[in-house]
């Protein structure tokens, strides 16, 4: 088989099994084991796929700069948001996480809600200022792929709060890697709030369902829920609540 029919195939079954064993795929197609794995290494360096041990997961497109997020499957953002606000209730505090869904979340927000939030997002911060509910900013560095702050400052702001609910962001949601995303820093800092919150959800978009990114943030036990619209008739669906995760839908 030439190369770019394999590229062809690899996608495809990434796309449709939601991960790729080198060894059994290199047995199906006859080729050696290190072909595939040369193969997966491209698709990793172009970003279509997130190597691990023993082959590929698909890789997530919510690992772009944030100008092009703005404009990945708004509409399942939307939903998703509106789906994550309904679960703060008068009197809360929540920490919310940065990114382009907690800002959808921010605007499903009724601006009369008492409640409190606390953010390391320097956009949600903002999109909060017409809104009844004080604002706790946390500072730190500031990581502008997520324009978020992170590092040891802000990881030792978080540690001085408590929290009723934490809505997390990330780029990858899959039954075999669990919640990932694209930085370690970031990585690190939402498990730091998620520890400091009595519940976490998590708002996953359709495009972050089955994919994954290079960092882990929580195992997906570690977590109350994952809102999301995708269809429960995708593969990558009925993985996850074949693993019990807790699915809560924005359709």
């Amino acid at each position: 088989m030439l190369a770019a029919s394999r590229r062809s195939l690899l996608l495809d079954r990434l796309a449709r099994d939601g991960r790729i064993v080198a060894k059994d795929l290199a047995a199906e197609l006859g080729v050696s084991e290190d072909t595939i794995r040369r193969d997966l290494r491209e698709l990793d360096a172009e970003g279509l796929a997130v190597r691990v041990y023993g082959g590929a997961l698909p890789a997530s497109p919510a690992v772009a700069d944030y100008a092009t997020r703005t404009r990945v499957a708004p509409d399942s953002k939307s939903r998703v948001a509106a789906a994550a606000a309904a679960l703060i209730a008068p009197g809360m505090t929540v920490i919310l996480d940065g990114g382009t869904t907690a800002l959808a979340t921010v605007a499903a927000l009724p601006r009369d809600l008492d409640c409190t939030i606390i953010t390391h997002s320097v956009t949600v911060a903002a999109a909060l200022l017409e809104h009844r509910a004080p604002v706790l900013l946390i500072g730190g560095a500031l990581f502008k792929h997520s324009a978020v702050a992170c590092g040891a400052a802000a990881a030792e702001a978080a540690r001085g709060v408590s929290a009723d609910l934490f809505l997390l962001g990330v780029t990858g949601v899959h039954a075999d890697a669990g919640l990932t995303t694209g930085d370690a820093d970031e990585a690190a800092m939402k498990r730091t709030l998620a520890s400091c919150a009595a519940e976490t959800y998590v708002m996953a978009s359709e495009e972050k369902i089955g994919a994954a990114s290079r960092f882990a943030v929580l195992s997906l036990d570690a977590v109350s829920g994952v809102i999301t619209d995708a269809d429960p008739a995708l593969a990558s669906m009925r993985a996850l609540a074949e693993a019990g995760v807790p699915l809560v839908s924005a359709a």
